[in-house]
């Protein structure tokens, strides 16, 4: 079977008279290439860098001394059409535009190329790719993501890290105690209530319903959440006491009302990244989908259903701390993110920082007293071999969201997740994929919850 090749990219390769193989994308065949696109006043630019690096905007504009910007993806979509292309290719001057190549991809010997169509690469020699790029502006422009990676993944590394970003963002003389230094609010009222009443062997339905009731916006939410079509709930829901009988129960609506109470600690940041999911919809998403994946694991295999469904609930609850402790790094962090869509937020965030939303996630569940499992889902959810205590809620974080961002939801990696993850939960990979793409159906329903916990 021959592999389709746009007739753009065809022929830039044959007018430079240039040997190709052109192959079928395949798991261990892929593209060694990435590729960004930005715009400025002078017109449209290519930049082009090894797959597994992270991109240095500030390299970038020093080499180029432009004012860039990354170009959205509705955007990237209209420039790829005027060539008949599905999506950017990798091979230069296809778009006819500007061209930046990192300095790294020189020195390959093979380079795989896409070529605008979602199943074809094409494979260039060194010298081959050279020819190609003769008249390219070339530099240092990438850093390798293995050398942005934590070497150790412990709480006591984690409060290190954390203190040593605060004293190189602030310049200062650091306190002794980090929560000094870092001077967040204090645990909710609620959410204090709420942990409280976990604890306690006595609580009941009525403990739970006056504790929420006693905030009228969370009460509604609650309310709100248990009539949404997605649960399908017979009749109206009039009380907080019908949502917890009636529909969601007593641990659900626990766990919904302390994550709730969390989520609106922190300010939701005016920066965001263009292209990515918004907080509160990434929140009830994996929310939704670790009780899923729960669901889709043998009874006597499964983990708290409500525990996995907070762990969701909170797992992005680092992105609200970065813009909260970073501010003025926060919108850096955006922009990075959108220059750089093939690469985990943590390589950019180690990179500009020094720690990832992950580590200062964890850090303060942990200074509230929050469960252990919740701390260890937020530490180490992007951690597929993670296998210590409580490792059920991490591993079912790696593959919630990475299944979800294959919906185009969130920012989890684009990397496969190992077969191990799977099994260590007794889940099979095929259940799991059939408990997103069902949940998946329901989106209109997830979208309307997520509206209305933004307060939109």
């Amino acid at each position: 079977m021959s592999a389709p090749l746009p007739a753009a990219v065809e022929q830039i390769l044959t007018s430079h008279n240039l040997d190709f193989q052109v192959q079928i994308i395949a798991s261990d065949n892929f593209a060694n290439v990435q590729t960004t696109l930005f715009r400025d006043n002078q017109g449209a630019l290519q930049v082009f860098y090894p797959a597994g690096s992270l991109l240095n905007l500030e390299a970038l504009q020093s080499l180029t001394d432009r004012q860039l910007k990354p170009l959205n993806q509705t955007d990237v979509e209209a420039l790829c059409q005027t060539k008949q292309l599905q999506n950017a290719p990798s091979v230069p001057m296809a778009l006819g535009v500007d061209i930046v190549i990192d300095n790294h991809l020189l020195e390959e010997q093979a380079l795989r190329l896409n070529t605008g169509d979602e199943q074809s690469i094409v494979e260039l020699g060194n010298a081959q790719f050279k020819a190609l790029t003769a008249n390219a502006i070339s530099g240092d422009l990438s850093i390798c993501e293995s050398l942005l990676q934590s070497t150790q993944l412990d709480g006591a590394q984690d409060v290190d890290d954390i203190t040593q970003a605060v004293a190189n963002f602030t310049q200062l003389r650091i306190k002794n105690r980090l929560e000094e230094t870092l001077e967040f609010p204090p645990l909710p009222e609620t959410a204090q209530e709420i942990i409280k009443l976990r604890v306690n062997p006595d609580a009941d339905i009525s403990d739970l319903t006056k504790i929420v009731e006693k905030d009228p916006a969370l009460a509604a939410q609650v309310v709100s959440w248990a009539a949404s079509p997605y649960y399908a709930a017979p009749g109206k829901i009039k009380s907080v006491h019908d949502a917890i009988v009636r529909v969601l129960g007593f641990d659900l609506v626990m766990n919904l009302a302390l994550g709730l109470a969390l989520g609106k600690t922190l300010n939701m940041p005016k920066e965001s990244a263009k292209g990515f999911t918004p907080y509160w919809d990434q929140s009830v998403y994996a929310a939704a989908a670790m009780e899923a994946l729960v669901r889709a694991i043998p009874p006597k295999q499964r983990p708290s259903m409500g525990m996995a469904y907070l762990s969701g609930l909170l797992h992005n609850f680092g992105y609200l701390i970065l813009a909260e402790v970073f501010p003025p790094h926060f919108a850096n962090i955006c922009r990075y993110q959108e220059a750089n869509p093939y690469s985990n937020h943590t390589y950019i965030e180690r990179h500009l920082l020094g720690v990832t939303r992950e580590q200062l996630g964890a850090w303060l569940m942990r200074l509230w007293s929050m469960p252990e499992e919740v701390c260890t889902a937020l530490r180490f959810q992007n951690q597929p071999s993670f296998e210590d205590e409580n490792y059920e809620y991490a591993n079912l974080m790696v593959i919630a969201m990475r299944l979800l961002r294959s919906h185009g939801i969130g920012d989890a990696p684009l990397d496969p997740i190992p077969a191990e993850t799977y099994e260590r939960l007794h889940l099979s990979e095929e259940k799991a994929k059939e408990a997103i793409d069902n949940l998946m159906e329901s989106a209109a329903d997830l979208n309307i919850i997520a509206r209305e916990m933004a307060g939109e």
